[in-house]
């Protein structure tokens, strides 16, 4: 069962003018399915959004806190913040999951929990709360529960997955990795891109994301998992 959304924003101590648009935030194509005669919008829009707007000010972040980086480590750090993994784990920190609309399927096979659903409803979250209430709200929103999290002792804590799964293998000699995109689909303005990381011609994982190195992002990190990377 989902927790009432009251609760979330009195949790967060953000409340929304237009309660519709958070409560679209958080509802999952599933659960519109299972409603058609119902007026019910999904979040998928509202995540197209909150990625644009996550794009925007964690670059923004990075910029003002990391001013002796070149464009090339900040597009990095983004990388490995602005994927699924990290969205993951800040939704899951905020309970997101439990404040979610799913269908009765998208329930029974534990969607609360799924990785990607979390980091769906970040980024509609956002979406939803910078048409609500504009940019200096999404930035206070993340000045509070996110920045925190990205330094400690003035370094970058998140790190470039792909980076570490590098580093490991070479440490321990275990051979070369290999990144391949093995599906594309959608639309021009919103293709999904699925990667493969294999060594030895082993296959160490895959990974989805809405760019080629988000993808190769998400493989390495399930590559890092699957190889007991501690």
């Amino acid at each position: 069962m989902n927790q009432d959304l009251k609760q979330l924003q009195t949790k967060l101590d953000i409340f929304f003018k237009n309660q519709k648009l958070l409560k679209q935030a958080f509802t999952h194509s599933s659960y519109v399915n299972e409603h058609r005669l119902s007026k019910y919008e999904d979040n998928e829009r509202l995540e197209f959004l909150g990625d644009a707007v996550l794009e925007l000010t964690i670059s923004e972040y990075l910029f003002q806190t990391y001013r002796r980086l070149p464009e090339g480590e900040l597009t990095k750090l983004r990388a490995s913040i602005v994927c699924e993994p990290s969205l993951e784990k800040f939704a899951s920190a905020l309970d997101f999951g439990a404040y979610a609309f799913l269908g009765k399927g998208e329930e029974l096979t534990g969607g609360r929990a799924r990785p990607a659903l979390l980091a769906d409803l970040f980024e509609s979250f956002m979406g939803a709360l910078f048409l609500d209430q504009g940019l200096e709200a999404v930035k206070s929103f993340l000045e509070k529960y996110i920045f925190p999290k990205l330094s400690s002792e003035g370094k970058p804590q998140l790190k470039d997955y792909k980076t570490q799964l590098q580093e490991f293998t070479q440490q321990h000699n275990m051979g070369a990795i290999k990144y391949k995109i093995i599906d594309e689909s959608g639309p021009a303005h919103e293709r999904l891109f699925v990667s493969e990381v294999s060594m030895n011609d082993t296959s160490l994982g895959k990974g989805t994301g809405r760019s080629k190195k988000e993808a190769e992002q998400q493989a390495a990190s399930k590559a890092l998992i699957k190889l007991n990377y501690k």
